[in-house]
């Protein structure tokens, strides 16, 4: 495809995604390429893993678009129309960089514990071993493969491969990130959920940029970012507030992007009602509250005809909707007419957990406590846009019918890298910085960025363990104009932020951590980390019309922890469990689609849990599993660091 309008001159060209995300996985060869479309299709379990049982890696495709000098786009820039040679540089810095303790960019920030340097003890120029640098690859033509264009670096002498690059038919890059090997260089035993010293993981980011030749022109290129996260475990879920909805907002607020108008039902508003009854898959609290045939079902034909619907007829329906939603703010003033939306201060609502999304935010806190940042609030955006829908100011466009595109191929050429940006960020998560999955809370300022959506690099990319911020990361050091912020990204510098080594974090971000209030709410991840899923044996009950209804319908009810899948299983031992997860991450479940036509009383399409087809020990410990969940045989997470990061004053 192309742009056949008179502009056609191509003056500069840009790579798309900004950010690109890979993610680990430990089938040795075998990967998939990550969503290209907002909207992608489901697949088979064969899709995401191999024919031994093991996690494919998800693998991160650039392209190139060729610009006029009004910045629109002409065309796609491949091997057939354009001389591309590709740079690529990855490295992780976690260990050399320093603890997570909290996001340094809230008030709380000043009540936590100092961020330390991580493996403190090493000092001077012997922290140079603490820094994985994979270095610098270049490549350029068809379907490149091989040896020598992999990221190697060293964790103090041991080897540590963090990835490779590869070009697919058309020459574009596919870069692919590490298999998930993290370990302790002593042997000594995981401890906490964020800050393992003498750990290392293969997760890392980095620089992309290209250089491009057109009829003989070199081309001015807009470079573009790698970021390697850990496995998505619910590859169909989105949660209420994405990473794109996050830098949307962000962007508008800088005048990067022009402030929206009247919200799209199709676009803007419907996904966030459909998002939260998409988590009755991954968490029991909402398939209760959001689920089938629950009061807030917002995929019944009869939410969503009250839902789209602009006339008055439903006004009151939608204000009592909108009033469940956590808000902060009394008036959104983006753009030039701000929109009050209440009368009264909302910050006392704001602290309570049963206000919508049941998320847990930066400042989460086992205990309640009286931080507006301990719950989860959806962006200004977001909320303004919900506010026009009940004032009946929105664009009245569902149409059930409409199908979205399932290809990036069938998206129109000047639409494309619009898409390949939401598809990126919209499958990561801005819930929670605490710190989070694929990115954290340094996200959410404008000084990491050089345009909407895209990271400024520093001038030297190059990673360095010349910590020049001191013993201690203050919030003031973290935000400053010379700070790790505001002055550039090198490579590692994104992943840095995040957990040592991944699989802790990943195996304590949970739900209902007090029981008290829900065992199943609020929860930090479900949408990339699943709580509770449907497995496979009670789905088969669910189809069987052959079995009482009643039985059935507690098939369907019950929802079976995803942990339990480990090979230690159901167990109250916190940290046999998250150590027993950095060397079985590949044995948890996937939770995908699947589709019984001609099943009544349920869902026509119901997401299932399923785990290795092949070499699969689970079969009889996820039935005990089950057992054992209903006598409450569960690590106490009340009094993990998790949990308790601090005691909020205000």
């Amino acid at each position: 495809m192309e742009n056949t309008s008179c502009n056609s001159t191509i003056v500069s060209a840009a790579i798309y995604p900004p950010i690109g995300v890979m993610r680990v996985g430990n089938s040795q060869s075998e990967y998939f390429i990550g969503p290209e479309v907002s909207e992608p299709l489901p697949q088979t379990p064969n899709f995401y893993r191999d024919s031994t049982g093991a996690l494919k890696r998800q693998a991160a495709r650039f392209r190139i678009y060729g610009l006029n000098a009004a910045g629109e786009v002409v065309k796609e820039l491949t091997a057939n129309n354009a001389d591309i040679t590709w740079h690529a540089q990855l490295a992780n810095q976690k260990a050399s960089w320093y603890n997570f303790e909290i996001a340094l960019d809230i008030p709380e920030a000043a009540q936590a514990d100092p961020s330390e340097l991580r493996n403190k003890k090493i000092a001077g120029s012997t922290r140079e071993k603490l820094l994985i640098n994979g270095g610098k690859n270049t490549l350029s033509g068809r379907n490149i493969t091989g040896e020598q264009h992999q990221f190697i670096g060293a964790f103090d002498e041991v080897s540590v491969y963090l990835g490779e690059m590869t070009t697919d038919s058309e020459g574009r890059l596919v870069m692919l990130g590490g298999h998930g090997k993290s370990a302790n260089i002593h042997g000594d035993p995981a401890v906490t959920f964020g800050n393992n010293d003498g750990w290392y993981d293969d997760t890392s980011d980095g620089p992309i940029t290209a250089d491009v030749t057109v009829d003989g022109a070199a081309l001015p290129v807009k470079p573009s970012w790698v970021v390697c996260a850990p496995p998505d475990y619910a590859p169909m879920q989105k949660s209420v507030r994405t990473m794109w909805d996050l830098m949307y907002d962000i962007a508008v607020d800088a005048n990067m992007l022009p402030v929206p108008g009247k919200p799209s039902f199709t676009h803007d508003i419907l996904p966030i009602f459909q998002r939260m009854t998409d988590l009755q898959w991954v968490n029991a609290g909402f398939a209760a509250g959001f689920g089938w045939q629950s009061p807030f079902d917002f995929t019944s034909e009869l939410w969503l005809k009250r839902l789209s619907d602009p006339s008055p007829t439903w006004q009151e329906s939608k204000r009592t909707l909108f009033n469940n939603f956590r808000q902060l703010d009394t008036q959104f003033d983006i753009g030039e007419n701000p929109i009050s939306v209440t009368a009264w201060d909302p910050t006392n609502t704001s602290l309570s957990p049963q206000q919508w999304p049941w998320i847990y935010g930066d400042a989460m806190s086992k205990e309640s406590n009286s931080s507006p940042r301990q719950f989860l609030t959806l962006t200004r955006i977001q909320l303004k846009a919900l506010s026009q829908w009940v004032s009946g100011e929105f664009i009245a466009d569902y149409d059930p019918s409409q199908k979205t595109p399932t290809s990036i191929e069938s998206v129109p050429i000047a639409e494309q890298p619009d898409m390949l940006t939401k598809a990126a960020m919209d499958f990561c998560l801005a819930d929670a910085f605490h710190p989070g999955c694929e990115m954290t809370w340094p996200m959410r300022h404008i000084g990491m960025y050089s345009e909407a959506f895209r990271l400024r690099h520093a001038d030297d990319t190059s990673p360095t363990h010349d910590i020049n911020f001191g013993p201690v990361l203050t919030p003031h050091t973290a935000l400053s104009f010379d700070g790790p912020i505001n002055n550039g990204q090198i490579a590692g510098g994104i992943t840095r932020w995040m957990a040592i080594p991944w699989q802790t974090d990943t195996a304590s971000c949970r739900d209902g951590y007090n029981t008290a209030l829900d065992p199943y709410l609020p929860t930090f991840w479900p949408a990339r980390v699943p709580n509770n899923m449907l497995n496979k044996e009670n789905y088969d009950k669910v189809i069987d019309e052959s079995l009482p209804i009643n039985e059935r319908q507690a098939a369907f009810n019950e929802r079976e922890f995803w942990l339990d899948d480990l090979p230690i299983g159901p167990t109250t031992d916190y940290k046999a469990q998250i150590n027993d997860m950095i060397d079985n991450f590949d044995k948890l479940a996937v939770v995908l689609p699947k589709t019984e036509k001609g099943v009544t009383g349920f869902p026509t399409t119901m997401q299932v849990g399923l785990t290795p087809t092949s070499n699969d020990p689970k079969t009889v410990l996820r039935s005990t599993g089950q057992q054992q969940a209903k006598k409450g045989i569960r690590p106490d997470l009340s009094q993990t660091d998790k949990a308790n990061r601090f005691k909020y004053k205000s």
